[in-house]
């Protein structure tokens, strides 16, 4: 059985509190309209690289939703192999590396977009020799 993200982000020492586990764990703030410039996203720095949350929280529709980017290291992955309840768009702006989708691993570079949904074993590692920069976007369908 493939552990869900709740499960990866709770095993101690592997990656350390990651902020997602709040799009999981806390109860949503509402969003309203707005543009965020990259300088004013909250930053989180980790072993891999860096993760920007940009928007988490309730949509308008109800929906609980959160975009941001993550910049990953050479070599590195943010995280094992994954699934959970939310569908989440991933593209890749910067860098070279491999998406996984359901099992089939695919070369990537900047302006390649993966779809997964709710539940879809995913993941991503930088094969490059530079930084990957990713942007993501997923909500409770």
């Amino acid at each position: 059985m493939t552990p869900n993200r709740r499960d990866l982000l709770h095993m101690a020492g592997i990656f350390g509190a990651l902020p997602l586990v709040a799009a999981v764990d806390d109860p949503p703030h509402p969003l309203t309209g707005a543009i965020v410039d990259e300088k004013a996203a909250s930053i989180h720095p980790y072993p891999w690289g860096e993760h920007r949350l940009y928007f988490q929280g309730a949509t308008a529709n109800g929906r609980t939703a959160s975009a941001g980017s993550v910049w990953v290291k050479p070599g590195m992955e943010p995280h094992p192999p994954h699934k959970h309840p939310e569908d989440e768009f991933q593209v890749i702006v910067e860098g070279t590396g491999e998406m996984l989708l359901e099992g089939k691993t695919t070369p990537a570079g900047p302006g390649t977009m993966m779809y997964t949904a709710g539940n879809q074993v995913h993941g991503v590692r930088n094969t490059g020799t530079t930084p990957m920069v990713i942007y993501y976007c997923h909500w409770q369908a």
